[in-house]
């Protein structure tokens, strides 16, 4: 495959000489799109169950995914899409619904019932306490000495981890 050239006229004037700038670029011809994928989800704790594939070769789209919806019924989706034929999907179901469980019923309790509360008994004022002077004083503490302030203090935030 011969490169095509594309020129790229950027018109920058240069201050100095005022002279516009022309730039070659080349483009590399696009290769078809080409790939192939597919997961699965079986989860028995929430009953999240799903699968999907697709592969895909130049314009041509080809895949499926199904999953279980809330009633128990299988969905499964077949589907294709092209340039010429556009998007085509074949949709069916697998089993039957099953009915959803009633939800439990909850009882409330009736409000507890007020108590009431007798006014405080009175107070008697605090019993006056008499201070002497202290006969003697001790001399100062010496002088004390304190470390010097950190340099540098760095902080690290909580790990978090996330799992499934």
């Amino acid at each position: 495959m011969a490169a095509k050239f594309v020129i790229v006229l950027a018109l920058a004037a240069v201050a100095s000489a005022g002279i516009p700038i022309g730039q070659v670029a080349y483009a590399e011809p696009e290769a078809p799109a080409h790939y192939e994928f597919q997961y699965s989800v079986q989860d028995g704790h929430s009953g999240d169950v799903k699968q999907q594939q697709e592969s895909r070769a130049g314009d041509a789209v080809h895949g499926s995914y199904s999953l279980v919806q809330p009633d128990g019924v299988q969905r499964i989706v077949d589907y294709t899409a092209d340039a010429v034929h556009g998007f085509n999907a074949n949709v069916r179901y697998e089993g039957h619904p099953v009915a959803a469980p009633a939800p439990a019923r909850v009882a409330y309790a009736a409000p507890v019932a007020r108590a009431a509360y007798a006014a405080p008994v009175s107070y008697a004022a605090p019993a006056r306490v008499a201070y002497s002077a202290p006969i003697s004083y001790a001399a100062p503490a010496a002088r004390v000495a304190y470390a010097a302030p950190l340099a540098q203090v760095s902080y690290s935030s909580p790990a978090v981890s996330y799992h499934h």
